[in-house]
């Protein structure tokens, strides 16, 4: 039979390995999405959205679908998919390549403030500034809601729902942004502090760059840890070399090694 790939997609690099593996003889690819954006990406191979109802849901699908193996490609804040990516593979004895772009790392010139949540984000604000640009997601912004003081610029691909600060301003926006977007939305909305989380990537990372040759401060989320015993992949490259060796190891077999023959 095919090897059959679960993508716990959602993410750019996620559409990339789908496209990868869809474009290989004999490889089945299905990429689960969240179903929280209404309009997404194209995706190649199959697609299912929605969630699989926790642990337990995920390994009944994982069976039932006789997949080979499972590539956890969600945000790198999406912990709680990938804690029950990692006890599903666990449950179903499946292997799990975790996708992480690599975050991103101060250079000189940069004012960070690392915090490790963003309800420490939300304490750190009022000393830094009182007009925020806020591009932590449109699902977290209930935890600034009490700083009825602070102006928030909060940029979002879909529009907000509350809770939210009170004194707000939504910009509908996709990615990827270029170097003089970033600094133009800084400048017309006299931005004073930028709060983002460490999703890495370029697709968002030229706010960085404006904001340094702004002298702006930049409050930077943490990510959460892996789950113990869990290990990532940066890149998509990276993801089809493990999975090749997985498919070996896992039984799909050497003619299906997906895609490419182990040399002797």
């Amino acid at each position: 039979m095919s090897p059959h790939v679960l993508i716990l997609g959602g993410t750019t690099e996620a559409r990339r390995l789908a496209a990868e593996l869809a474009a290989r003889p004999g490889v089945r690819v299905t990429t689960s999405l969240a179903g929280r954006v209404a309009r997404p990406g194209a995706v190649e191979g199959e697609v299912r959205t929605g969630g699989f109802g926790g642990v337990e849901g995920l390994a009944d699908w994982l069976r039932e679908r006789r997949v080979d193996a499972i590539v956890d490609a969600t945000h790198p804040f999406a912990a709680e998919i990938t804690a029950n990516a990692a006890r599903a593979a666990a449950a179903t004895g499946l292997p799990l390549v975790v996708l992480r772009r690599p975050g991103w790392q101060p250079v000189p010139g940069d004012r960070w403030h690392p915090v490790p949540s963003l309800s420490a984000a939300a304490d750190a604000l009022p000393r830094l500034g009182h007009r925020v640009f806020l591009t932590t997601g449109r699902l977290g912004l209930a935890a600034f809601a009490h700083l009825a003081d602070l102006h928030f610029v909060v940029r979002s691909v879909e529009p907000p729902a509350p809770p939210m600060p009170t004194d707000v301003e939504v910009v509908l926006a996709r990615g990827p942004f270029t170097l003089a977007d970033e600094s133009a939305l800084l400048r017309d909305h006299r931005i004073e502090v930028v709060v983002t989380k460490d999703s890495g990537g370029e697709a968002t990372s030229a706010k960085l760059t404006a904001a340094r040759a702004l002298g702006l401060p930049v409050v930077v989320v943490r990510r959460p840890p892996l789950p113990d015993g869990v290990t990532a992949v940066p890149d998509v490259p990276g993801v089809l070399e493990r999975l090749e060796g997985l498919g070996l190891a896992s039984g799909v077999g050497a003619q299906n090694s997906f895609g490419r023959r182990r040399s002797r």
